[in-house]
């Protein structure tokens, strides 16, 4: 009952927040991004240990479509707004519900969680981003079923080993932490960056991640969100004058930091602009 009660508020959430977007528009802006990397990472598609196989013919897939220029096209739909996008059919909303159900024979099964544009979200009851589509395309090359389970982040990882997924495929960076698990070749280069309120000037003058990180080390009894299970944990977990606050998603922490709940939101840099445009546009 707990687990329902918690998806039902999660869909009212989401929802006010569509409604804010739609409301907003010509209003003055809300949010605005500290554009200054706190972090250096490396996004990668993540396997079960054991699963070399399927890394090696990965990793080939994509050698070849960024050797024949499909990758750069790929990211081009989603950075440039230059080409068609397309959708896929997904299960799932987000929480761990919809986590189970094993793989099969003639299926190419991945696991990911939206809202994570422009790598992963939802409009118009499909999934689009940068990984379906890479995803897509790998599932197309081997003759497989694509089958996209939109679950809870944090959910990932152990549906690859429950063997509910083959591939995890969430804008999810290669750490330390998750040494457990075979990841592929790098597709992307990330940063955290730091959403605050449009009114909030104490990042004005801002130009490095020292100055940045001066700022944050300064402020007294403040919360800053971040999505459950990424890099922003650990982030803001260094700075003892801070308090996290962790949210199902980073646009979730956002609506809070718009209602005032929050000093600020810490997510990737791709993300992050992505929440900024929506609330300002």
């Amino acid at each position: 009952m707990k687990k329902i009660i918690s998806i039902a508020l999660t869909f009212v959430m989401l929802a006010s927040i569509v409604f804010c977007f739609a409301s907003c528009n010509g209003s003055k802006e809300q949010v605005k991004l500290v554009n200054i990397g706190l972090t250096e990472e490396e996004y990668a598609f993540a396997m079960k240990l054991d699963n070399t196989e399927l890394q090696a013919s990965f990793n080939e897939y994509l050698a070849e479509i960024k050797a024949n220029g499909t990758f750069d096209a790929i990211m081009a739909k989603y950075f440039q707004n230059e080409g068609e996008k397309v959708g896929y059919s997904y299960v799932g909303d987000g929480s761990a519900a919809n986590a189970d159900g094993t793989t099969g024979e003639g299926k190419f099964v991945v696991a990911t969680n939206c809202p994570f544009s422009p790598f992963e979200y939802v409009d118009g009851g499909k999934i689009y981003g940068v990984d379906m589509e890479i995803a897509a395309g790998y599932a197309e090359k081997h003759g497989l079923e694509l089958v996209i389970k939109n679950i809870d982040f944090d959910a990932i990882l152990p549906a690859l080993d429950a063997g509910y997924a083959d591939i995890g495929m969430a804008g999810m960076t290669v750490t330390a932490d998750r040494a457990g698990y075979l990841f592929t070749d790098k597709y992307y280069n990330a940063s955290l960056n730091v959403i605050v309120a449009a009114d909030n000037t104490d990042f004005d003058n801002c130009k490095t991640r020292e100055d940045v990180e001066n700022v944050l080390a300064g402020l007294s009894g403040k919360k800053i969100g971040y999505q459950t299970g990424t890099t922003a944990v650990d982030y803001v977990g260094g700075f003892e004058n801070i308090e996290g606050v962790s949210y199902d998603t980073a646009a979730l922490a956002t609506y809070d930091l718009v209602n005032g709940n929050l000093y600020a939101v810490i997510v990737d840099n791709a993300p992050a602009a992505d929440i900024v445009n929506s609330y300002n546009q």
